[in-house]
């Protein structure tokens, strides 16, 4: 595939020098380019992740942080502006690397090997993007130090294939520890990666947005509702996390919380049921607080209630 030049500025919204570019590529019809969305870039993470897109140096990318602040959309989106192919897979206890690279698969009557996302991200120069990778056995994981530095893929299953990485090649990895495990027990089923094999990422933390970002994100995603009524989703957005998250004193409150994802999902909803009875708290249960204890999903409403007064009980 051939390369392409992106403006910084223009490509992603941002502030920056009108020389700045980054390489991307011209053909914007390979059907694994993430399919573009409105996304609002926070500059610090965009100048990271383009940073190690232009050069990788022998690292993959680890982006650790809550669950929906928007790690893997961040990969996706930029992506998706620079027409670059991208293998997606979200990782589980059970996943072992040899579904990364590839298996032999009945074809008309005849087996054959089918390539993997591991294998043809390599090989094609696609980004590789493992979610929820602090889920996975580390004794599988172990196999892709090799890969991560640049060694060639040898596939042993398949006749002792050599795959060489393409130089456009670049793994990310998502997950809600950093490799260290998940000290707050709220993720279940994290393990804690081995050394080795984290020492062959960068690592970057994908915080939920700033308030502004966060109504911006919202504002594109839901434009007919009222500002004022985003307002009040935010500051519920943001007592629920504190409440979430807990103090260096005391155990977390909650469960759950209102994540990116979920309150973008909550202000889409209060939209699509709009003018139904008390809009905003059937779309929050949708979203949110049907999943949640039967005590929380009460004290998350009563907090709402308190917050937005009398427009609990309004349509938008």
């Amino acid at each position: 595939m051939s390369t392409q030049s992106f403006t910084v500025a223009t490509t992603f919204g941002v502030n920056a020098r009108p020389e700045l570019e980054v390489q991307g590529f011209a053909d914007a019809t390979h059907p694994q380019i993430p399919i573009r969305q409105p996304y609002v870039f926070r500059p610090e993470l965009l100048r990271d992740v383009l940073a190690y897109l232009h050069e990788a140096r022998g690292d993959g990318l680890f982006l650790t942080g809550p669950s929906g602040a928007g790690k893997t959309s961040l990969v996706t989106q930029i992506a998706a502006r620079l027409n670059w192919p991208v293998q997606a897979v979200t990782c589980h206890g059970r996943l072992e690397l040899s579904a990364l690279i590839g298996q032999f698969v009945l074809v008309n009557g005849s087996t054959q090997f089918v390539h993997g996302p591991l294998s043809v991200a390599v090989r094609e120069g696609h980004i590789l993007i493992l979610n929820e990778i602090d889920l996975m056995d580390p004794a599988e994981l172990a196999g892709l130090n090799d890969i991560i530095e640049g060694q060639p893929l040898v596939i042993a299953e398949n006749g002792g294939e050599v795959i060489r990485p393409h130089p456009r090649f670049r793994l990310f990895v998502t997950g809600n520890s950093a490799g260290a495990g998940d000290r707050s027990g709220l993720y279940q089923g994290v393990q804690r990666q081995n050394l080795a094999f984290m020492d062959r990422f960068r690592v970057i933390e994908v915080r939920y947005p700033e308030p502004e970002v966060e109504k911006a994100v919202i504002q594109a995603a839901a434009p007919k509702l009222p500002e004022l009524i985003i307002d009040k989703m935010l500051l519920v957005a943001a007592e629920v996390r504190r409440l979430f998250q807990g103090s260096q004193e005391g155990e977390p409150e909650l469960t759950v919380t209102l994540s990116t994802r979920t309150l973008v999902r909550w202000a889409s909803l209060s939209l699509t049921f709009k003018g139904a009875p008390n809009v905003f708290a059937y779309a929050l249960s949708q979203a949110l607080t049907a999943r949640a204890e039967p005590e929380q999903r009460e004290a998350i409403h009563r907090l709402c209630a308190d917050i937005f007064g009398d427009y609990w009980t309004t349509t938008p």
